[in-house]
């Protein structure tokens, strides 16, 4: 397996990427090896921050582009295997009957377009998730463990029971603060490996990948950083050490 960050929580923190060289520099020091995705504004910035991010030894696994139909074309020429879900429906049917084709386009390119579950969207239960996989077949998964076990999911059983649909797994724990509040992000936060307390298992989860053989990129993702997010991941990378990874 491989380890980089999914850098919402980063760019949250620091009010954008002002420099991505040094962001990239300061997360290979601490033991990642890459991010998940790189924005481009145009082909030529495409391949300037691709070839600069080769040049430092580290490494990225989808594009987001200016359009959904550019996306999966750099994507793509740059030997990347998945775009994220991009589609405008806001009722089930609808968004599972754009996704699909989504997908047509992108086996086109010869890539797959992936789902990232997420709380208060349409696939946010696992219920919603399997129903999903089942009604977009050729669509894979983005799995965020937190976001599933915050929802009431188990990630380790969709591990195992969806191996060949994960593109890449999302890492990440949940602190419940207020059980009673309507809306999702007010009711707690993501946080570092381990200081959750709803009981996520991401040992498990770890340990579940390598039973199904994934050896593919697992992404620390933490939305809310309260300090410096280099030491929220370091910790998180050090978590992942003192299990074996």
């Amino acid at each position: 397996m491989k380890f980089g960050i999914a850098d919402y929580g980063f760019n949250v923190w620091d009010g954008g990427c002002f420099d991505y060289e040094e962001r990239w520099l300061q997360l290979k020091k601490i033991g990642y090896e890459g991010v998940e995705r790189l924005t481009f504004a145009n082909a030529e910035d495409a391949m300037h921050k691709a070839a600069r991010m080769r040049k430092l030894g580290m490494d990225f696994t989808t594009v987001r582009g200016p359009s959904g139909e550019l996306s999966i074309q750099w994507t793509s020429a740059l030997g990347k295997s998945y775009v994220w879900t991009e589609v405008s429906g806001k009722d089930f049917n609808t968004f599972c009957r754009q996704v699909n084709i989504q997908a047509e386009a992108c086996e086109r390119w010869g890539i797959h377009v992936a789902l990232h579950n997420h709380m208060g969207t349409l696939v946010e239960t696992q219920e919603e998730l399997e129903a999903f996989l089942n009604r977009c077949p050729k669509c894979n998964l983005v799995l965020d463990t937190a976001h599933l076990a915050a929802a009431g999911g188990n990630p380790a059983e969709i591990v195992k029971k969806y191996p060949e649909r994960l593109q890449v797994v999302h890492l990440k724990d949940w602190l419940l603060l207020d059980p009673d509040k309507e809306q999702w992000h007010q009711r707690g936060r993501f946080c570092e490996l381990g200081a959750g307390n709803i009981g996520l298992d991401n040992v498990a989860v770890m340990k579940a990948l390598v039973e199904v053989g994934y050896d593919g990129w697992v992404f620390i993702e933490h939305d809310t950083h309260l300090q410096d997010p280099l030491k929220d991941l370091s910790i998180s990378r050090e978590f992942l050490r003192n299990i074996g990874f």
